[in-house]
């Protein structure tokens, strides 16, 4: 979860604020509204205009939505898809590809056999028997795109999760941008974006989690222009058994819930849907293989990891450029 921090007030000028629920959780616009700069009624209704669209398309809870009736498809099937799901799975093989197949979008059936899912029944660990049958349903090889078709040779679902909400904060910002609003926070079930600055000239400001089952606790704040941030962690939806915990972020090729000692990383990117699926891969990845990955890729990552005394913190090189030149 990332949380958003404003204040102050200028002459002409008025800070509008709205939000309501989303995708299972909640969602939140701020913006400065000048002269001339739709009220917060016109700009609610396009906002929601463009969740309702995500929710329609790539919703796993709904039976209806573009994704759920692919995903209820036998193998060797193709279905007619909106241009913005033929996105998301290219980006998804693109992080499938860059992670050596560990992300993956088609981990539906794993998270439903450990009890997360959206037909979960109950959260336990599996056989090995019942594991292996399922794995045989994962793998975005499985998947292709022909024409505007989405196509599968096995059975399998895919999961936008880590990457939707991402996606409708971007749709958000550039919507926001085209009505003439040049300075915002956009958040959407944590993901977020912010542009501009606030009334008094100051940054928008975002203070990044320590990752506490109690209570929510600020890591660092930091100052945010044009970037989208976006957090993972394992710490808010897991189940304990026989004295192991087990999260709901999976390893697509073990098959299994990460047991590493990551517990969270928070993503700069310009691009949210980037840092929204690129905080999920590096939490997959773990504490050194995340490490080395945004270090070769460049980019701005905030660990978090276990340890014996408690929490500690590391940052990217390319975190630490960011970082720096916002606080400038």
């Amino acid at each position: 979860m990332v949380v958003g921090t404003l204040s102050g007030c200028g002459k002409g000028d008025s800070l509008e604020s709205f939000g309501g629920p989303t995708m299972g959780s909640t969602y939140s616009i701020k913006y400065v509204r000048h002269k001339g700069t739709p009220g917060p009624a016109e700009v609610q209704q396009q906002v929601e205009k463009i969740l309702s669209e995500v929710d329609q398309q790539m919703s796993t809870y709904r039976s209806d939505s573009d994704i759920e009736r692919f995903n209820d498809l036998p193998a060797n099937s193709c279905q007619p898809m909106p241009a913005s799901i033929l996105q998301l799975v290219r980006v998804g093989e693109q992080l499938s590809i860059e992670s050596d197949g560990s992300f993956d979008l088609t981990v539906e059936p794993l998270l439903n056999l450990w009890g997360f899912g959206p037909q979960a029944r109950e959260e336990k660990v599996p056989s090995a028997e019942a594991l292996a049958q399922v794995q045989q349903r994962v793998g975005h090889a499985h998947l292709r795109i022909d024409g505007d078709r989405l196509c599968k040779d096995a059975p399998v679902e895919v999961d936008f999760n880590s990457i939707a909400a991402g996606y409708a904060v971007d749709r958000i910002a550039a919507k926001l941008t085209a009505m003439g609003i040049d300075s915002y926070l956009a958040e959407a079930t944590g993901e977020l974006k912010a542009v501009g600055k606030k009334i008094d000239g100051s940054p928008w400001r975002v203070a990044l989690e320590e990752p506490r089952d109690d209570q929510q606790v600020a890591e660092r704040v930091i100052a945010v222009d044009g970037y989208g941030v976006s957090t993972s962690g394992d710490y808010r939806n897991y189940f304990e058994q026989d004295g192991r915990r087990y999260s709901h972020t999976f390893d697509a090729r073990t098959g299994a819930p990460i047991k590493h000692a990551l517990a969270s990383v928070t993503v700069i990117h310009p691009s949210t849907l980037m840092a929204d699926g690129l905080s999920t891969l590096l939490l997959i990845l773990g504490p050194q293989r995340g490490w080395d990955y945004a270090e070769k890729h460049d980019i701005g990552a905030f660990f978090v990891i276990r340890a014996d005394t408690g929490f500690v913190t590391r940052t990217s090189q390319a975190f630490d450029r960011l970082a720096a030149e916002k606080a400038e």
